[in-house]
């Protein structure tokens, strides 16, 4: 018995476990974090430029959506492809892949000549963004254990803050300069030609060699499935009435390929794309809904705020930018501040729930704004809903990571990834519908029914004075209420989902539940690291 002892005692080393040193942890971080920061730049750089690149590109109120809609679509329904392929293959190699496909995107985008190349552009860049988001998450969690895995999710919150603050503000900048809106898309190229070069340096993970069976069908129709659903979404109460024959021949041809997916997800696929099994554990089941009521609730209504402060209130791109600091501010201090404590003491459940009762507040204050409100009553409601994000975003993923195997890894983080993509999407989308339905109410109150046109254009409104003015901003400022009115649901549906999710204590040891797994698959983990630490020693 005393001979037996010292067996068990190598997995718990840092070497054994796979644990780095912080130092490496942190250098392969700074190409990781960047390339996040890239991820989210892509998307807020353009936020205070869109109504002025709707406008010069002639576009309407559906363009504008579809600018969003677009990359979030492409990055929606690739997520769990990305996930499960993370499983499978390089990690490095394809996070790498996620940068020069974004790099490409973003050229296209900054070249596009009219909205329907743009749109083209943006889905590109999509694919490349749904990358970056499901890998890094991915990464981290097989760099660091569950424990100390908060302590790095708050660099994580404060880079996310960054690009979300910096963003608008660098848009904004960009698009009051000589520049003008093309320069949004060039601005992240050098961003992503050095984290692909960081990465190639710092990032060095060890591969568990297994076969790879490649679900094509699955991603197939799991790819076809979510993108005819959100093409509904998008464009039914506009381009078509919801209740016409083709809103219902889309609804029935979406639900039936994902119908098809889900059959082969659970009975041909030998390695699906999202394993169905994994919705067997609560925690993952609940996160699931949690995941898209987020979704929807964060995407579908903060992606609009840069709209209202140019369109209600008359604000330029830059100071619409400036706007938005008092959101991120209270996101960056609530990540990094949870995030120390979560690694500190272990529990997480808690930041969950006060961060989506703070959402839940801070979206039903918003849902009262409208063109007379505050400023600094709203920067009081944005900063009330960034605090709650902060708390809960890195926190929903870290509560699924510590439930599953190190071999499901890439698929369980995706699976979160994909629902708050594909929640997003449906809530931009819908809500983008229901603001242009409003604004064309209220503006034909206004005029009695003499502005349709305006109704779904996204007006410039350097063109408008008197009278003109004042009706479009009332009709733009009443319409965002309603917005944030419908989105607080949702928060609700996910405050319940999160209040019954289990807290179970953070592992110490990424090898900790693939050893309570199978012995042979910690050996080979095991295997792996020795390899890659006699590589690094030659090195």
């Amino acid at each position: 018995m005393s001979q037996a002892s010292p067996a068990p005692a190598a997995p718990v080393s840092a070497a054994d476990s796979g644990q780095m040193t912080h130092r490496q942890i942190l250098e392969a971080l700074s190409g990781l974090l960047l390339a996040m920061f890239v991820a989210m730049l892509s998307s807020t750089v353009v936020t205070n430029a869109l109504p002025r690149i709707v406008s010069e590109l002639h576009g309407s109120q559906t363009g504008y959506t579809w600018v969003v809609v677009a990359t979030m679509l492409a990055m929606t329904a690739t997520t769990p492809i990305w996930g499960k392929l993370s499983d499978l293959f390089s990690k490095k190699l394809l996070v790498q892949m996620a940068l020069v496909i974004y790099t490409i995107g973003s050229l296209i985008a900054a070249l596009a000549p009219s909205m329907e190349v743009l749109i083209g552009a943006r889905v590109v860049q999509g694919l490349g963004v749904g990358g970056l988001t499901a890998l890094v998450q991915v990464v981290i969690a097989t760099m660091v254990t569950p424990r100390e895995r908060g302590r790095y999710s708050g660099y994580m919150g404060a880079v996310f803050a960054l690009a979300t603050v910096s963003g608008p503000l660098i848009g904004g900048v960009i698009v009051d300069s000589a520049l003008g809106w093309r320069g949004c898309f060039f601005v992240g190229l050098p961003f992503a030609v050095i984290a692909f070069f960081l990465l190639q340096k710092t990032l060095h993970l060890p591969v568990v060699k297994r076969p790879v069976q490649i679900d094509y069908l699955g991603a197939t129709l799991i790819v076809g499935g979510v993108s005819i659903l959100l093409v509904w979404v998008s464009l039914a109460g506009n381009q078509f009435a919801w209740g016409s024959a083709t809103s219902a021949l889309l609804v029935v041809a979406g639900l039936a390929v994902i119908a098809a997916a889900v059959y082969v997800e659970a009975r041909v696929a030998a390695e699906p794309v999202i394993p169905l099994r994994l919705f067997k554990d609560r925690t993952i089941a609940l996160a699931t809904v949690a995941s898209v009521a987020i979704g929807v609730a964060m995407f579908g209504s903060t992606v609009y705020l840069s709209q209202y402060f140019q369109t209600a209130r008359g604000m330029s791109p830059t100071e619409a930018g400036l706007m938005s600091i008092a959101m991120v501010g209270g996101l960056s201090v609530s990540s990094v501040v949870s995030g120390r404590i979560i690694s500190n003491t272990g529990r997480w459940k808690r930041w969950l729930v006060g961060g989506m009762v703070l959402v839940v507040i801070g979206l039903a204050l918003l849902s009262t704004v409208d063109e007379t409100t505050s400023l600094v009553a709203i920067g009081f409601f944005m900063a009330i809903l960034g605090i709650g994000l902060g708390a809960t975003m890195q926190n929903l993923v870290l509560s699924v990571q510590n439930n599953v195997k190190m071999s499901d890894m890439g698929s369980a983080s995706a699976v979160v990834a994909f629902f708050r993509s594909m929640g997003g999407s449906i809530g931009v989308s819908v809500l983008g519908a229901i603001l242009t339905h409003q604004v064309a109410s209220n503006l034909a109150a206004e005029t009695g029914g003499a502005s349709t046109q305006q109704s779904h254009d996204v007006p410039d409104l350097t063109t408008l004075s008197g009278q003109a003015l004042a009706f479009v901003e009332q009709a733009f400022g009443e319409a965002f209420g309603h917005i944030f009115l419908i989105a607080t649901p949702f928060a609700l549906i996910a405050l319940v989902c999160v209040l019954f999710i289990k807290e179970v204590p953070l592992r110490t040891s990424n090898l900790d539940a693939e050893v309570a797994a199978s012995p042979l698959v910690a050996a080979e983990l095991h295997h792996a690291v020795e390899q890659e630490i006699e590589k690094e020693t030659v090195r």
